[in-house]
């Protein structure tokens, strides 16, 4: 058994959808998760800026002495997750590499599509990972940089919707069934996203698979905590307190939500 704490980081609020799926997989277990609000996005960043800016997370959740490492943000898994792995023993778990196994899955034609950052996009990140285990897979990849900012500032439905419209808008003449929240802010809006998609359309979160990959590797590797303890969670944020807060207790669904700035 091993009580330490699974650590999570993310650009902002984005990766508290992939913490509310760890803690419904595995309730017995604690976590620390870091949103660098003051950074972000990460997607229109160069890839030192966003592999340094990882690393700073990295090493914060290293002196929490966690027992794994979730990037529970697309652009850094795609940008700097292989080069921070080969600097730390503690296993990293990506969201690219569990949502490409869950669109798989869940497409009955091949045709996927993938809503994500500038930078996920731009280093074909999905694309290629889904055609590495299913080269018969058709990715189209989608950039939306206007969506992180509309999120972080709780900008409200309305504004969600015609941003959605606007950004889907390249999508109309293709034809995909299954579409994938390549970044973690989108599971946010996702009654929204299933409005502006044709019916029909599955929508793949790819937390779910993380959580399920998670328990997996943690079981394998003697990592799962004692089920008799109590779980603590610990929120921290370079950015704004209050607005973390407010957001927070909406993903989480829980009003005493309380984050710690760094």
């Amino acid at each position: 058994m091993d009580n330490r704490p699974i650590g999570l980081l993310d650009s902002g609020v984005g990766g508290l959808t992939v913490v509310k799926k760890i803690i419904q997989k595995m309730p017995g277990e604690s976590t620390v998760f870091i949103g660098d609000n003051a950074h972000i996005p990460y997607g229109d960043k160069t890839k030192e800026e966003i592999v340094e800016l990882t690393r700073n997370s990295v090493n914060f959740l290293l002196s929490k002495n966690v027992k794994l490492i979730i990037f529970a943000c697309n652009t850094a898994t795609a940008v700097a997750m292989d080069i921070i792995q080969k600097e730390i023993t503690v296993p990293i778990i990506g969201v690219i590499q569990s949502g490409s196994s869950a669109a798989i899955r869940a497409t009955q034609t091949n045709r996927v599509a993938v809503v994500a950052t500038q930078m996920t996009v731009a280093l074909h990140a999905y694309q290629t990972e889904i055609n590495a285990r299913d080269p018969k897979v058709q990715v189209t990849e989608l950039a939306a940089p206007q969506l992180v900012p509309l999120i972080e500032k709780n900008a409200g439905r309305s504004n969600y919707l015609s941003a959605l419209q606007q950004t889907l808008k390249p999508l109309e003449n293709s034809t995909f069934d299954t579409l994938i929240l390549g970044c973690t802010h989108y599971p946010i809006i996702r009654d929204e996203f299933v409005q502006c998609l044709p019916t029909g359309v599955q929508v793949v979160d790819p937390a779910d698979q993380v959580a399920e990959s998670t328990f997996e590797l943690m079981k394998q590797k003697g990592l799962l905590g004692a089920s008799t303890k109590s779980a603590q969670h610990e929120y921290y944020t370079t950015g704004e307190v209050e607005l973390v807060e407010k957001l927070g207790k909406i993903v989480l669904n829980d009003a005493n939500f309380t984050a710690h700035h760094l």
